[in-house]
């Protein structure tokens, strides 16, 4: 276990100094005969639990500097990405038939974007085991792992989990921004442009569909993924299942204030129930409002676009700002505000969640193609940084190898040999 001498010894001196040394990844040994950063990186399977899937569509403003997806397949090889799960997601939409409908029609778009990738690259493959992604691996191959965010492309049916299933889908995220059918979000919407607020809570936590998803989940194999979920719902879904859930890509509440993120009460439970949570590079949920004056410089940039003063996430309520040039001039100004963040604030939540409940619980999703990114860790080309800064707070090889893909891999191997036992029975 990493222990704060460990991180007073680091810091005297035994790994090479200066950001620019960091991020060339050339870090000396924490002692004469232990592996260095390119070693450690390369005997680790590099996962990253979460990146969005990029369309035509997609705003460049989320992409890479060369306009290309954060995990396109040169970026995976110039990163040693041994395996990346992407996401289906969609964003929020009207709740009708013909909303939901559209959100499956982007899942469905989505899903034949990552079958292309696969079907255009021999070294990479869609997985859906563990035992897969470890072959992979083994072969010197990158597995691409589906996941899907917001349930409301599910239309309200429970047997389209089975439908998703049968289609690659290992890892089900109930909710994005606003209440579904299913759960409750951490970041509720507007109810129609400048008006009143979704209520808070619709479902208080998962509805009675949302319940019944987490025991056909359970059923099939497949991981539950709590990002994005409000406090209930995360909390239900935990004690709900009978098998470990990811947080795919969300941060500690205690070190960034931010609804998005975590409470110390879902991160114990995460830990007590052997599940795993995913740190993410993304400025906006790695916010210090210690720094003077930020909190009221972002009240008026909101208040520029229209936007309330009250707020639980900084770009909250953005998608209701119906002229395009508006938006972008609002998300241009919140950046500019909010800066990049850093990598070392983003080990700075794996060092709190890893204290907490052990570093056996943690992992970590970008969140790339949708605004995660960092100096140093802006996409998957830059991956061995992280693992260069997880040695210089002073982790141990094996504690980064499971950092970046043995803990995902275990909860995923759980997942599956409890649905083959539950068969059987």
């Amino acid at each position: 276990m990493r222990t704060k001498a460990m991180w007073r010894r680091v810091k005297g001196g035994l790994v090479c100094a200066g950001m620019a040394v960091l991020l060339a990844a050339c870090v000396t040994p924490l002692e004469t005969g232990e592996p260095s950063a390119g070693a450690i990186h390369r005997d680790s399977l590099v996962m990253d639990t979460h990146a969005d899937v990029v369309l035509s569509e997609t705003n460049a403003i989320y992409l890479a500097s060369d306009g290309l997806s954060k995990v396109d397949p040169g970026k995976l090889r110039a990163g040693g990405m041994g395996a990346v799960v992407m996401s289906l997601a969609v964003p929020p939409g009207p709740r009708t038939p013909a909303g939901d409908a559209a959100g499956r029609d982007e899942v469905n778009r989505k899903l034949a974007a990552v079958q292309a990738i696969a079907a255009q690259n021999s070294d990479i493959e869609i997985a859906t085991t563990a035992h897969q992604i470890e072959q992979l691996r083994a072969d010197d191959k990158i597995a691409l792992i589906l996941g899907l965010q917001n349930a409301r492309s599910l239309e309200g049916k429970l047997n389209s989990l089975d439908e998703m299933y049968s289609l690659g889908v290992r890892i089900f995220g109930f909710s994005h921004i606003g209440h579904n059918d299913f759960a409750d979000s951490s970041r509720p919407v507007f109810d129609g442009y400048k008006k009143i607020f979704e209520a808070v809570e619709e479902h208080g936590g998962l509805s009675s569909l949302g319940k019944q998803a987490v025991a056909r989940i359970n059923d099939l194999g497949a991981l539950i993924d709590i990002s994005q979920m409000s406090k209930n719902a995360s909390l239900q879904a935990i004690k709900l299942s009978r098998n470990p859930v990811i947080a795919s890509h969300s941060n500690a509440r205690s070190e960034s204030d931010v609804s998005r993120n975590l409470s110390d009460e879902e991160i114990d439970l995460i830990g007590e129930t052997g599940g795993v949570i995913s740190l993410a590079p993304f400025g906006a949920y790695l916010l210090d409002y210690s720094k003077p004056g930020l909190l009221d410089a972002i009240i008026e940039v909101r208040a520029r676009a229209g936007l309330p003063a009250k707020f639980s996430y900084p770009y909250e309520l953005y998608w209701e700002i119906e002229d395009t040039a508006e938006k972008l001039a609002f998300l241009s100004a919140m950046r500019t505000l909010i800066g990049p963040s850093s990598l070392s604030r983003m080990i700075d939540h794996i060092d709190y969640v890893t204290d907490r409940i052990g570093v056996e619980h943690v992992a970590i999703g970008s969140d790339f193609n949708h605004g995660g990114g960092v100096p140093g860790f802006a996409d998957a080309s830059e991956a061995r940084n992280v693992t260069a800064a997880l040695i210089e707070r002073g982790y141990s090889a094996e504690q980064i190898k499971k950092i970046w893909g043995e803990n995902f891999l275990r909860v995923l191997a759980q997942a599956e040999a409890n649905a083959k036992a539950a068969a059987v029975r």
